[in-house]
């Protein structure tokens, strides 16, 4: 197995519930709010208020959470470097969906336009 190969499957299995209160700090931290950060993933996974907080309260792994979601169809615009690697030539699907949320976290935590961030 390879490293990547690892790194991948450990991300698969990570909570999302875990990581939101980290989102949610990041973002803060750069005067940006919770409501913002919320309608960032809603509007990469399609879910609604409701769906987010039931992946939230279950503690989904972000292979659950991203496997019931419908990425926004401008997802694929979300370009440029995230933990070092480029979002836009990650192979595994499931990593680069995390990479694109990761991306879009950072975007709004460095104080970019909510227009420009949703890619409209």
């Amino acid at each position: 197995m390879t490293a990547s190969t690892k790194q991948d499957e450990r991300i698969a299995k990570m909570s999302f519930a875990t990581v939101y209160p980290l989102y949610v700090a990041k973002v803060e931290k750069k005067d940006r709010t919770e409501t913002e950060l919320r309608k960032v993933i809603q509007w990469l996974t399609g879910f609604t208020k409701a769906k987010l907080d039931r992946h939230i309260k279950q503690g989904s792994t972000f292979e659950t959470f991203f496997a019931e979601a419908e990425l926004h169809p401008n997802a694929s615009l979300i370009t440029g470097v995230i933990c070092g690697y480029r979002v836009e030539e990650i192979e595994n699907p499931l990593t680069q969906k995390v990479r694109y949320l990761d991306k879009l976290v950072d975007e709004l935590a460095k104080g970019k336009k909510m227009e420009s961030i949703l890619r409209s």
